[in-house]
């Protein structure tokens, strides 16, 4: 009697340990706060209300955000901790604020809004910290393509450069366990942002805030947004006088930051 439970009992690991092999891999639909739950429903009834363009679908979208509050170090995971595929609503930074944004636009239900919030955040749509897309041009270098490069196109005054992405100017990382990568890109110095350039911009565009500090492309993020009274930068803004999602007046964000790198979404 004992035996028999014994080889039937071996049959069913080995059953369960086939399907386990055979299985594809899954991502669990992360627990979600119900105010994160109803915003998300509000935000996909948005995009199948009209036919829009991707541009005019990004700023009906990043519109439903403004005065979210500002949150910093959203995002869980480390070299020594593992990731979490974090959805929170209820606050944002630069760059989990553009996340929700562009991965909105492309789903029509949770479940394909959840895969294409993967596949925005992380290289190969896998959920791990280094696969995590931590560089704002790493969305028109990286698997999924968000968006190209547009920077050098919009200006002969736009500057090419190769930054060591990750090394910091005394041979430390800004993130540990991560690689040092290449990285060319092009930034418009911002004190040839002007009317020429703006006006091919457009709606929905995505703005980085070039740095010439060494191993960072960007230190903040946004949207270009052209509104009736002018151009904007609508970005998730940690100042004092704002600590939630705003619009600044495009011109004067520009003139404010070293200069600016363009990327076109797809």
């Amino acid at each position: 009697m004992v035996s028999n439970t014994v080889r039937i009992i071996a049959r069913v690991l080995l059953v369960l340990a086939a399907l386990v092999l055979v299985l594809p891999t899954a991502h669990a639909t992360p627990a979600v706060d119900d105010v994160t739950a109803r915003k998300i429903d509000e935000l996909l009834a948005v995009r199948g209300e009209t036919t829009r363009s991707k541009g005019e679908l990004l700023e009906a979208l990043s519109r439903r955000f403004l005065g979210t509050p500002y949150g910093a170090n959203l995002l869980i995971g480390s070299a020594t901790r593992p990731e979490e595929l974090v959805v929170d609503f209820r606050r944002v930074d630069c760059f989990t604020y553009l996340d929700y944004v562009e991965a909105l636009s492309r789903s029509a239900t949770r479940d394909e809004f959840t895969a294409n919030l993967i596949e925005t955040r992380y290289a190969g749509g896998k959920v791990d910290y280094r696969q995590r897309k931590h560089f704002f041009t790493d969305w028109a270098a990286t698997p999924r393509i968000a968006a190209t490069d547009i920077t050098g196109a919009l200006s002969a005054a736009a500057v090419p450069v190769t930054k060591q992405l990750n090394a910091k100017a005394d041979g430390g990382r800004y993130l540990p366990g991560l690689p040092v990568v290449d990285r060319p890109m092009t930034f418009i110095p911002s004190a040839a942002v002007n009317d020429a350039v703006v006006s091919q911009l457009r709606t929905g565009d995505y703005i980085g805030a070039y740095t010439d500090q060494a191993g960072l492309d960007v230190t903040h993020v946004g949207l270009f947004v052209m509104t009736p009274n002018g151009p904007v930068f609508r970005n998730a803004s940690s100042l004092a006088e704002n600590n939630k999602v705003v619009d600044s007046p495009f011109f004067d964000y520009a003139r404010t930051v070293p200069g600016l790198i363009v990327l076109r979404p797809q």
